[in-house]
């Protein structure tokens, strides 16, 4: 029999009946003989509800005591979960981070796991127990509580799953898959049986909300099959996987991705000579900004106009910074635009297939939707355009791509 390990996010987390599900799913599982070890969110909302309350009190809460406050979420769920198992007569036995040594660096708000004491875990799993881990934290080399950032419960499920050696990862949440597009822009959008993870971390890093990309990366990294499954209903879901080869050779395109989240800013009329790139985007980075699409148009007149794009919520600080900069350089002006979305289309299958870019441009001019940026890799075709034509630009690109397709296998 296998060894899984079974992540659950604050929706399946969100009230007590829920609650009970959960264990109802567990417990039926490991009546099947399996060895379970499970990980999970704090109840939804709560993580919110902290949050405001940390602000409330202070305008810039210290981010130590602000990890030590945002990790009781997770708390008060392994323990409710570790009742309501036992109250099934399943042997459970809650954990948080700091109990399971779940080692991090001491970054706050952001730690990233540097290793995961198993022993105690492993032997729970050997006698039967179903430890329940808090999900989101770890504890740094002096004893803090530290927490992974948004999603850092996907992060823990699968750094568990590579510490314990466990056959798959399954990440239950509030969908029942990766699906070609998201369903509530298209409606014909599928459900994909299969996805490799170099599809699924492009996927995640355009704007799927799916699964964290830490996680992703985690998983590929130490080859752990991850599988995204509902809490909700029962279903296969979506394998996510390093093989390709049970792939068809038709399955081009997995999926259509979108952020809503853009902001494009531009200065203008910079002195077109070495260096401006540079200038113009290394305190950008030193503010810790990351920037994602960038366009460097060369005029006539010996000047150019440098374009990029940051997360709409980093726009305000991010002109903070370029203005000054601009003015420095001898630029004409800068400008930031935020009714933007940046829609991607994604598949292995671009890299045997010529002219799959080609068709994205044509369906978009047919649709008579402007492009104002383009970024291409191996996998991905990106483009941003003006946020009103989201969905008709899905839409079209989801049917032209033949993405709603059954006969797909994909």
């Amino acid at each position: 029999m296998a060894l899984w390990v079974q992540k659950y996010g604050g929706t399946s987390m969100g009230s007590p009946e829920r609650i009970g599900h959960v264990a109802d799913k567990i417990a039926t599982t490991r009546a099947a003989g399996h060895q379970i070890a499970v990980v999970v969110s704090a109840m939804s909302g709560e993580t919110n509800r902290l949050l405001a309350l940390a602000h409330e009190v202070s305008h810039r809460p210290d981010l130590r005591e602000l990890d030590q406050m945002i990790a009781t979420g997770e708390q008060v769920s392994i323990a409710l979960l570790a009742m309501a198992l036992k109250e099934r007569g399943v042997p459970a036995r809650s954990y948080i981070g700091s109990q399971v040594a779940v080692r991090t660096d001491q970054a706050r708000g952001r730690a990233r796991i540097l290793s995961i004491d198993t022993e105690r875990l492993a032997a729970d799993c050997h006698a039967g127990t179903v430890p329940v881990v808090a999900g989101f934290q770890g504890v740094d080399e002096d004893g803090n509580i530290t927490t992974l950032g948004r999603g850092g419960s996907d992060t823990s499920a699968v750094a568990l799953a590579t510490a314990l050696k466990a056959d798959e990862c399954q990440i239950y949440t509030d969908v029942d898959g990766v699906y070609t597009t998201d369903p509530r822009v298209e409606p014909r959008a599928r459900r994909l049986a299969t996805v490799t993870f170099e599809e699924m971390l492009e996927m995640a890093s355009l704007g799927s909300k799916v699964l964290q990309i830490r996680s992703v990366e985690f998983a590929g990294k130490y080859h752990i099959p991850l599988r995204v499954l509902s809490s909700f209903k029962d279903g296969p879901g979506t394998l996510i996987t390093l093989e390709e080869h049970k792939m068809m050779e038709d399955a081009v395109i997995s999926g259509i991705a979108f952020d809503r989240n853009e902001a494009q800013l531009t200065v203008t009329g910079v002195p077109d000579k070495p260096g401006i790139a540079a200038a113009i985007l290394g305190p950008i980075g030193a503010a810790n900004i990351e920037v994602d699409m960038i366009v460097q148009n060369v005029s006539s007149d010996g000047s150019t106009d440098f374009t990029f794009t940051v997360a709409q919520t980093d726009c305000e600080r991010s002109m903070e910074i370029v203005e000054p900069v601009a003015k420095r350089l001898g630029a004409k002006g800068t400008h930031a635009v935020t009714d933007i979305v940046k829609v991607s289309v994604v598949g292995v299958g671009m890299r045997s297939h010529p002219g799959i870019a080609a068709k994205v441009f044509e369906v978009l001019a047919r649709e008579g939707i402007n492009i104002r940026m383009i970024s291409t890799s191996e996998i991905k075709i990106s483009v941003v355009i003006e946020d009103k034509y989201l969905e008709l630009a899905v839409r079209s690109l989801h049917k032209a791509l033949g993405l709603e397709t059954p006969a797909n296998p994909r």
